[in-house]
């Protein structure tokens, strides 16, 4: 049983940050590993080799880690870190979930523009309901999170419109199945990581690419 008193689900496993303590669900948590230089990466694919070191995906959390030298104790050797890991973390989770975002809408999985996401919603359809977190929020107002499903707003328009093939957007849904789940995941890192520096983009400007 979960600290809530409910049922664990055994499908999701779970692992110990090293700052908290706290055994958790592994999706809310980065995965980091120290490489053969001796310097600690992000591995938020979690396809590096070698042993993870797991953090509450958090602005705060990766701080401390660095500050206290938890690294390094947690890989039991020496270990340095870059002193931008946690805008590492935060570029390679946001370049994550456009990419997954992408694919979706390839598939056919996901929409873009405010009639199509309200479509979806007021279908059903919708499982996931993405919007820019520089939007505005009048017009984010006039739509909702899908019943049963989840909410993100930790991605800029141009992020969100990258993952959908323009140069802004402000407004996309994604269905249930496909890589949805993997978007929900890597979202909620990026999220936990965003709430602390009000949104701003990690993403290099795609236009001078």
């Amino acid at each position: 049983m979960s600290r809530g008193g409910k049922p664990k689900e055994h499908s999701d496993p779970e692992r110990r940050c090293i700052v908290t303590g706290e055994v958790q669900p592994k999706a809310g948590l980065v995965r980091f590993v120290l490489g053969p230089d001796g310097m600690i990466y992000p591995d938020v694919a979690e396809k590096l080799p070698g042993r993870g070191i797991w953090i509450t995906s958090d602005r705060a959390a990766i701080e401390t880690a660095m500050k206290k030298g938890l690294f390094a104790r947690a890989a039991k050797a020496p270990a340095k870190t870059p002193e931008n890991l946690v805008e590492m973390v935060e570029q390679a989770l946001a370049s994550r979930v456009v990419d997954l975002i992408s694919l979706e809408r390839k598939a056919g999985k996901a929409v873009v523009g405010f009639e199509k996401v309200k479509g979806w919603l007021a279908e059903g359809r919708a499982k996931v309901l993405l919007q820019a977190c520089d939007g505005s929020d009048r017009g984010k107002g006039k739509l909702w999170t899908p019943e049963g499903g989840r909410w993100f707003g930790c991605l800029t328009s141009q992020e969100l419109g990258l993952a959908f093939g323009r140069d802004r957007a402000i407004h996309g849904a994604l269905a249930a199945g496909g890589l949805t789940r993997r978007v929900i995941e890597d979202a909620s890192r990026l999220a936990g990581l965003r709430k602390q520096d009000g949104g701003k983009s990690a993403m290099k400007d795609t236009k001078t690419a």
